[in-house]
């Protein structure tokens, strides 16, 4: 373990939903240094920590700000400590890091540091998962009505939407050299290993292989594609559909074709792309504070 010398940087994100619970836990804590932030400032204020070669930093907020965080730390030894406070906190709580806010700090005061491996696609940094196809239409409709009626409900009405306005994509995947096209409603990109079964299908596998694991929905009956294609990217869609085919691969690099330039879903957040989508994983990218 790194020793800390003065207090650990704490940046917040001034904006989210849970800044008043971060700025509450983080007040009541001598050992760290907090720094309130707008979402826009964020990147800027990492990379002053970056230059100033701070040992270990903390950033509180859910899985899109600490990705953030983690494109700022890639090349850099500084160790990433976190404070959950997202709605799901997907990577949190696969690296075991604890939810509770008192909990989170005392790991990140004496934790010690894990190499983790990060994707980057068409150098942007996910932790978890990125896709193309119908599930972009469904964050899109999920992001507009979570506001009003929670991020629960919001998912279940999105994929009801989604399923009524079915959509293929066509895609070309190239892996190993070789070159496969596809008509598909999704493609999904997990970094590390994740379940191809149900009920955990799209979780990743504890202790599972290091890679990209992609994999490419395929069938004929449109309820069973959405139901479980979401199902695999967004978790938590509750179906009674049995698992359709799946091209599975656990790659460290591909590259994805589409016929269109549009948008692809990057850790949950929508992000324009052109067609040609480079993926790659980065291993032992960052350095994060673990149990």
């Amino acid at each position: 373990m790194t020793k800390m010398t003065g207090k650990i940087p704490a940046l917040v994100n001034s904006e989210s939903g849970t800044a008043d619970a971060a700025r509450a836990a983080l007040n009541g804590n001598d050992a760290f240094e907090l720094q309130e932030v707008p979402p826009e400032k964020l990147e800027a204020a990492l990379r002053d920590l970056v230059e100033n070669e701070v040992p270990r930093l903390l950033v509180a907020g859910g899985d899109g700000t600490i990705a953030t965080a983690a494109s700022a730390l890639l090349e850099t030894d500084i160790e990433l400590a976190i404070l959950p406070g997202g709605t799901l906190n997907h990577f949190a709580t696969d690296l075991k890091i604890p939810t509770k806010p008192d909990d989170a700090l005392a790991l990140a005061v004496v934790g010690t540091p894990r190499a983790v491996d990060v994707g980057i696609v068409n150098e942007r940094v996910f932790l978890n998962t990125s896709s193309a196809g119908s599930y972009v239409h469904f964050v899109r409709v999920r992001e507009y009505l979570e506001p009003r009626m929670g991020y629960r409900i919001a998912s279940f009405i999105a994929a009801l939407r989604v399923l009524f306005t079915f959509r293929n994509i066509s895609v070309e995947f190239e892996v190993d050299g070789r070159r496969q096209s596809y008509v598909t409603p999704i493609v999904f990109i997990g970094a590390g290993e994740r379940e191809l079964k149900r009920p955990l299908l799209g979780k990743r596998v504890p202790g599972g292989q290091r890679g990209l694991h992609v994999m490419i929905v395929k069938g004929r009956t449109r309820a069973r594609l959405m139901a479980i294609g979401l199902n695999a990217v967004a978790r938590g869609v509750d179906t009674s559909a049995r698992t359709p085919e799946l091209d599975s691969f656990i790659v460290d690099h591909c590259t994805i074709t589409l016929r269109h330039e549009g948008r692809i879903a990057v850790d949950g957040e929508l992000v324009s792309v052109g067609k040609v989508l480079e993926y790659n994983l980065k291993r032992d990218a960052i350095q994060v504070i673990c149990p």
